[in-house]
């Protein structure tokens, strides 16, 4: 997921919004984090003992994405919960995007759905959120089932402000496809094929969604896996967090080992 573009955070948490901060330096983080609190556990008591780590809601949330990445998504959601208590107000709520995504991949759509739309309210032209909150609406809909083509798109979905885009070129396509506002997969497919990498990847992955919300697994199968398999998965995106999650929902769905 490329980064928001925002400027405001929350009070208690320090330093620019964790938003700004590439997915491959916040997975660094927290890995060097756990380490330096392994040490400290394991310092002898005649040594200067290592500083204990003080969770504050920024590691909790590089916690939570890094135990996504490594395929622990109950881990994560604790984390990311963890990580909106220790904030005042509530203020860290509406950027939790992650925890949305955390929820759909288990089964919890209605909470999904509500955190998208929360996203929503604060960045109302990223047009992730709401093809997340379709996809959520989707299943939600159908018990948790995947829906069937008839009953797609969900009535209630969400659409940009008029006269609004999202900055990337390639989610106008994957906004009407989801919205069911006339872009077709074929379009989709030869707009990220005529595109950069980037374009390429967010293409495969949002048909691979879009396949699995519609009941059409073969296709999800293989869209997903094109994805985290791509050029831009596995080179210069190998850190964006939706690289990760391609991967993510290809073993949770048993299509790779």
């Amino acid at each position: 997921k490329l980064s928001n573009p925002y400027t405001s955070c929350v009070s208690a948490w320090e330093g620019p919004p964790l938003h700004f901060f590439p997915p491959s330096i916040i997975m660094a983080a927290a890995a060097a984090a756990a380490v330096n609190h392994q040490r400290s556990r394991s310092t002898s008591i005649h040594a200067t003992p290592f500083p204990e780590i003080i969770e504050t809601p920024r590691i909790l949330v590089q916690k939570g994405m890094q135990s996504f990445c490594n395929n622990d998504v109950p881990s994560s959601l604790a984390y990311f919960d963890k990580a909106d208590a220790a904030t005042p107000n509530g203020s860290l709520k509406p950027f939790l995007w992650q925890r949305g995504i955390s929820y759909y991949y288990l089964d919890q759509f209605q909470a999904g759905s509500d955190q998208f739309r929360l996203d929503v309210s604060v960045n109302p032209l990223d047009v992730e959120e709401i093809v997340w909150d379709i996809a959520c609406l989707a299943r939600m809909e159908n018990n948790g089932r995947v829906a069937a083509s008839a009953e797609f798109p969900p009535e209630k979905r969400m659409a940009l402000p008029n006269g609004k885009k999202d900055r990337r070129r390639i989610m106008g396509t994957v906004y009407s496809l989801f919205r069911g506002d006339g872009a077709t997969e074929y379009e989709l497919r030869k707009a990220g094929h005529e595109g950069n990498i980037s374009d390429e990847f967010y293409s495969l992955f949002y048909l691979g969604l879009y396949c699995e919300i519609r009941d059409e697994t073969t296709k999800a199968e293989s869209y997903m896996k094109a994805a985290a398999s791509s050029t831009y998965a596995s080179g210069n995106g190998a850190g964006d967090y939706m690289s990760s999650c391609a991967k993510v929902h290809c073993k949770l769905r048993g299509w790779v080992a």
